[in-house]
């Protein structure tokens, strides 16, 4: 089989917080033992290039995570964390661990009606600016354009007490605001929902399954990472390997579908992010 470019692996679905643009999930509350988690990148090693510890949940509360990543690396992974940023003061494990990227979820400070901003940025630049002195990738990441933004200008204003803007430079997404450090805009978007109305559209693509699956905490694999809910059951890492499931009917027609611009999948048929952003256009 061929290299999948990223496997978004949740080895928790537990989190802080209560984001208000988080669709949650009702699946019950794990996460992975050490054990569970050499299986499941056992299975995964060779044919996964970047390893996301995410999908739901927040990574930070895992005790293991510090090891997680270093097993990941010397599997021949390339690990990266995406975190929403309250607890990284407690995160100097993660860095010695060397993780190549970690993205920080600073809209989520909004999304949960907090206060005391100066102290949550303060917290982030403080972590941002030390892991990328030791050469790990750090994204800063505001997705919330057309809502839960009026924090922005605020944000931006106190990033630049750290960071001048003056010494910014605009990239395509965002800004590069030092070396290793960097901000990036994205749309709010509607999470997939199998009680949602379809999405009108004329064609639906989706690299699901071409370039990310993902993989929830009982092993569920699932085609990508929107999949919260675990309603596109693909197969289960802790029983069967990744080959058998890629290769079942349920996933190849996905796949087959979408190389025809059709989902076939009435998930995918709600799925806002790629529908409505028309984020995924195969030209």
């Amino acid at each position: 089989m061929n290299v999948i470019t990223r496997c978004y692996l949740e080895i928790t679905n537990i989190c802080n917080l209560n984001c208000i643009f988080c669709p949650k999930t009702e699946r019950r509350k794990s996460s992975l033992t050490m054990q569970e988690y050499e299986l499941l990148t056992d299975r995964l090693q060779g044919k996964i290039r970047f390893l996301y510890f995410h999908l739901m949940g927040e990574p930070l509360l895992h005790p293991l995570l510090p090891q997680f990543i270093e097993i990941s690396r010397k599997k021949g992974f390339i690990p990266v964390i995406t975190t929403n940023g309250t607890l990284l003061s407690k995160a100097k494990g993660v860095i010695d661990a060397l993780p190549h990227k970690v993205q920080i979820s600073v809209h989520s400070h909004e999304g949960n009606g907090k206060d005391n901003l100066e102290g949550y940025i303060h917290e982030v630049m403080q972590f941002a600016m030390e892991a990328a002195s030791r050469g790990i990738v750090v994204v800063l990441r505001l997705w919330n354009k057309g809502g839960y933004d009026s924090k922005n200008d605020d944000i931006h204003r106190l990033l630049s007490q750290y960071i001048p803007s003056s010494s910014w430079s605009e990239r395509y997404y965002g800004w590069k605001l030092a070396e290793n450090i960097y901000l990036e805009y994205d749309g709010i978007f509607e999470w997939p929902d199998s009680n949602r109305e379809e999405f009108a559209q004329d064609e639906s693509f989706c690299y699901a399954l071409r370039n990310q699956i993902g993989v929830l905490v009982d092993g569920t694999v699932v085609p990508c990472c929107l999949d919260h809910a675990g309603d596109i059951v693909l197969g289960n890492l802790f029983g069967q390997e990744l080959e058998e499931i890629l290769s079942s009917q349920r996933a190849r027609d996905i796949y087959d579908g979408f190389s025809r611009h059709i989902a076939v999948e009435p998930l995918c048929r709600r799925c806002g992010y790629a529908a409505v952003n028309k984020r995924f256009r195969k030209k």
